[in-house]
């Protein structure tokens, strides 16, 4: 076994998760329940009650955790009354709000689930994922509630809905004016660490979303590595730059600055403009986004003239961040490294370590406290340093199951969580990332999933066969670029309407190119290394 690869404590197999097999002896404390387990909101209430713990970017109004505790026993006294039981499952469709927190922290109370879904996903995708979680009741917001009805509809669903009112005409009923008054703390049932909390969505080799099923333990242990490995403080403040149906909404920072007691600033849209001005005026010490949104705040006419200086890290997530972009940050005088983390598990694996070398910044650290790391060939077994391999996390923060989804479940999970990506382990212990161990990209921090947009090009009348490629873009980072056999009287402009309601916006291609004939590598099967050599990076074609 090589330095790169701990052994996972409590034995079991070396091997990833392919051949998954139960362990007979849960740790006791899992299945155990526990008073304080889920009630996060009353627990922090009785520690700091008057301390701000979210401010509203937009408006300005602010919440206390008294106020946030007082929010959720009403929310979870209105699930109740919706039919919502234990280990029930709770939709909602939504831009960043305070809502999302109340129903996080009351389904918490009551022993139910929490399924965040992207306002960003197509109608067939979002009708998959409703089939799937089939939740007891549906929470949308304004903006969305469309959508989400024709969704409904499509996948012969039947959850009670309700809206969260924002901007336009509420035409169904907001949930917010069937709040119950009392406030006061609600009769909880026993929760266990190994309860589920959250689905949070992600894809499959398909690209057809999956839920995977995060307990309330992994949530915790994900806050403990957190708090510890970052070096998070009770006064701290940040904008919160991930979307909440991200597993970044909840875990790179919500949840560990909720056991902290820090002050999050939260936005419906992240605008970088705004995120300066709010680092500024609100005094923020920690700020963690995806390159693209790092990138867009550089570049901003407001950068030069914003006061950083209250600013104790920042770092990068969500993908490879350019190394113009650090130099920007590290120009500022600020301490920047990227992180590396998945929904299936933490996601804040790795830290970096005090006073580490500024040649470092382009690895990922090293593990957190409560992370197992390896990297190992495609037989499962550890490579040695500076070797590329696949990168495989053990470890209390991590999910335990896609739901309803056992084939996949055996893929990724198991004494090892697989995950995809290439990396290695250089001579001082720190972990690079390498790339893609399949062809999925990431686009300003959203995974695409090629075959899942191949198929839906593929349904245009004009098109015989396409293969769609990441290549590089100053904005997002990477993006989609098709390359098609067919007709070439074809424009980007009638793909992308092509595509409006067949995948979400951020894995349409930006870009595309013409082949008269497919390359192969073998009896009708496309070569797409020769079409990404051909049409990548410093490739032709193009429109």
């Amino acid at each position: 076994m090589s330095e790169n690869s701990p052994p996972r404590p409590g034995g079991g197999r070396e091997g990833g998760g392919r051949d998954r097999t139960d362990d007979p002896r849960p740790h006791p404390h899992a299945a155990r329940g526990y008073d304080w387990v889920g009630d996060l909101a009353g627990r922090r209430a009785t520690l700091s009650p008057d301390r701000v713990a979210v401010k509203d970017a937009v408006s300005g109004e602010t919440h206390t955790y008294a106020d946030l505790e007082e929010r959720a026993n009403r929310t979870a006294r209105y699930l109740r009354e919706r039919g919502v039981e234990t280990g029930d499952r709770v939709a909602v469709v939504s831009r960043n709000r305070i809502e999302l927190l109340d129903l996080f922290l009351a389904t918490g109370k009551i022993g139910a689930v929490l399924a965040p879904l992207s306002h960003r996903l197509a109608e067939r995708e979002l009708a998959a994922v409703f089939g799937d979680v089939d939740p007891t009741l549906l929470l949308v917001e304004t903006p969305f509630v469309g959508d989400a009805i024709d969704a409904i509809e499509r996948a012969d669903a039947e959850p009670a809905v309700r809206s969260i009112p924002s901007d336009g005409d509420n035409e169904w009923t907001p949930y917010t004016e069937e709040l119950p008054d009392d406030g006061s703390p609600v009769d909880r049932p026993e929760v266990a660490l190994a309860d589920p909390h959250l689905f949070l969505h992600t894809g499959g080799s398909t690209g057809v979303p999956k839920e995977t099923v995060i307990s309330h333990g992994a949530i915790q242990w994900n806050s403990f590595n957190t708090i510890t490995a970052w070096g998070l403080r009770e006064d701290d403040v940040t904008p919160l730059l991930f979307p909440m149906f991200h597993t970044g909404g909840w875990n790179v920072l919500t949840v560990p600055f909720l056991q902290m007691g820090g002050t999050l600033l939260i936005a419906p849209e992240v605008d970088p403009g705004r995120v300066l001005r709010n680092v500024e005026r609100e005094g923020a010490t920690v700020l963690v986004g995806v390159p693209a949104v790092l990138r867009m705040m550089a570049n901003h006419d407001d950068w030069g003239e914003t006061d950083l200086s209250t600013l104790r890290f920042v770092k990068s997530g969500g993908g490879p961040c350019r190394e113009a972009v650090i130099a920007e940050w590290r120009d500022r005088g600020i301490e920047f490294s990227q992180g590396y983390g998945l929904t299936e598990c933490g996601p804040n694996n790795f830290a970096m370590p005090d006073d580490f070398p500024p040649e470092k910044t382009d690895s990922v650290g090293v593990p957190a406290l409560g992370v197992d790391a390896r990297v190992v060939d495609d037989r499962g077994e550890p490579v040695g340093l500076g070797e590329i391999g696949e990168l495989e996390l053990a470890g209390p923060a991590a999910g335990d199951r896609y739901w309803n989804n056992e084939s996949e479940t055996r893929e990724t999970f198991g004494d090892w969580v697989s995950t995809g990506d290439l990396a290695r382990v250089d001579e001082d212990g720190y972990y690079h990332i390498e790339g893609r161990k399949k062809n999925m990209f990431v686009s300003g921090g959203e995974n695409v999933y090629p075959p899942q947009v191949e198929d839906a090009v593929a349904d245009h009348p004009k098109v015989e066969e396409v293969i769609v490629i990441g290549v590089p873009d100053e904005k997002w980072g990477t993006v989609g670029k098709a390359v098609v056999q067919g007709d070439e009287s074809l424009t980007l402009a009638e793909l992308e309407s092509h595509l409006a309601s067949r995948v979400a916006r951020y894995a349409v291609p930006k870009a595309l190119a013409f082949v008269d004939e497919m390359p192969t590598s073998g009896p009708s099967k496309i070569d797409r290394s020769a079409i990404a050599d051909r049409f990548g990076a410093d490739g032709e074609g193009g429109e």
